[in-house]
């Protein structure tokens, strides 16, 4: 069995995720299926990580992306996570993480119920909010969670959450727990983003109306293996471990993936055992080597967060400064295959790179410009992060 190295997988992760410079895809489909999903809780995200693997970007062509061809198709599948996923794996995500999710979703439903004060049948309660949601948007017509609480009664009712006197407590309408668990099922989508592009702000309609005929969702094994499929190609070598995190799943649905896309092991350096697809050269030859590159990366990239066990590219005293508490990875400056900060804005709209390390002149000079670059990019357009590591906390800035 072959030893893959760390700085194999460092040059791989530069090619395969179009980091590069001279690795970028030409437009957002080629980097979409190079890269599986982008995260999407952060509106932004979709466009900055777009942004860093796209040769010549606009926003245009991200929602034209999203809300026109509709190639990407955003929907909340795993860990509880919004992503947005290449239109044709969307079925083997509703019937794998998906699925997995929405059941957990179903489950929170009853407890908001309880604390509304709906005792019996609870079933009978959320399969009618269920109906007279959908039945709100038959017309075709997106609406907001508001909108549809005004036509929903249901949606409307309140529960208690927390103690009343905390920041975080209050009455609550379940109507955003109704409308979560629909999307999770596969019954509703996010169409048009109402508000600017860095914005989470979507109107709700039917599957139906925003994507038309789809092929249904896949079994779970088969879902759950087309997504591992994906994932080695992507991120492979990986470990076991690492997939469990990212699919939100089973040891035993990895296994059992793993084992119906044929991968093979590899061995890690510092040991271990990685996965690979049966095809990928890398089990046999090495990842041949490149040169030094610098990437600038948003809050909750795919890049940082596709892998559990990080050290490869990543000092294990600096993970409380660039993650939260939950493991989600703020905004990341990246040199020679490693990172090494963080980035932040100033009020005027400028990037600035934060290194933790020295990294010589020709990094910071690299850094510095991809900074230029990505400022230019975003012309005067502040991103607000709700995921913002300490580093970016604590930044002073010129």
């Amino acid at each position: 069995m072959r030893t893959v190295t760390d700085r194999e997988r460092r040059a791989r992760l530069a090619r395969r995720h179009g980091l590069a410079p001279a690795h970028r895809y030409a437009d957002v489909a080629a980097a979409t299926q190079a890269m599986t999903a982008w995260h999407a809780t952060e509106a932004a995200t979709v466009h900055l990580a777009l942004h860093a693997r796209v040769r010549d970007l606009r926003t245009d062509d991200v929602e034209r992306a999203l809300y026109e061809d509709r190639s990407l198709v955003k929907q909340l599948a795993m860990r509880r996570t919004l992503f947005a996923f290449p239109r044709e794996l969307v079925p083997a995500v509703w019937g794998s993480a998906s699925a997995r999710v929405a059941a957990q979703e179903e489950k929170n439903l009853h407890k908001w119920l309880t604390a509304g004060g709906v005792d019996e049948d609870q079933d009978g309660w959320i399969e009618k909010a269920y109906a007279a949601t959908l039945a709100a948007l038959s017309d075709g017509v997106p609406r907001t969670t508001t909108q549809l609480r005004e036509l929903v009664p249901e949606l409307d009712m309140r529960f208690q959450m927390g103690a009343p006197d905390k920041k975080w407590g209050g009455a609550f309408p379940i109507g955003r727990w109704v409308i979560g668990t629909l999307a999770a099922q596969g019954r509703l989508m996010r169409a048009t983003n109402l508000g600017h592009w860095r914005l989470n702000k979507p109107a709700w309609t039917l599957t139906e109306a925003w994507l038309g005929e789809m092929p249904p969702p896949l079994t779970p094994a088969e879902g759950y293996a087309e997504l591992v499929r994906r994932w080695l190609g992507t991120f492979g070598p990986g470990t076991e471990a690492d997939l469990v995190w990212w699919l939100g799943s089973t040891k035993s649905a990895v296994r059992a993936a793993l084992a119906a896309v044929g991968a093979v092991e590899v061995g890690l350096e510092g040991g271990g055992i990685g996965w690979v697809l049966p095809d990928d050269p890398i089990a046999t030859s090495p990842e041949p080597e490149i040169e030094p590159w610098a990437a600038l990366l948003p809050t909750l990239d795919p890049t940082v967060m596709g892998w559990k066990e990080r050290g490869f590219y990543l000092a294990a005293e600096d993970v409380a400064y660039l993650f939260d508490s939950n493991g989600n990875a703020g905004n990341t400056a990246w040199w020679d295959g490693r990172i090494v900060g963080a980035w932040a804005q100033d009020e005027a709209g400028r990037v600035h790179p934060i290194v933790r390390h020295d990294i010589g002149d020709a990094g910071r000079a690299a850094l510095a410009a991809e900074a230029e670059r990505l400022t230019e990019w975003l012309d005067g357009v502040l991103i607000v992060n709700v995921y913002k590591s300490r580093q970016m906390k604590e930044a002073r800035l010129p």
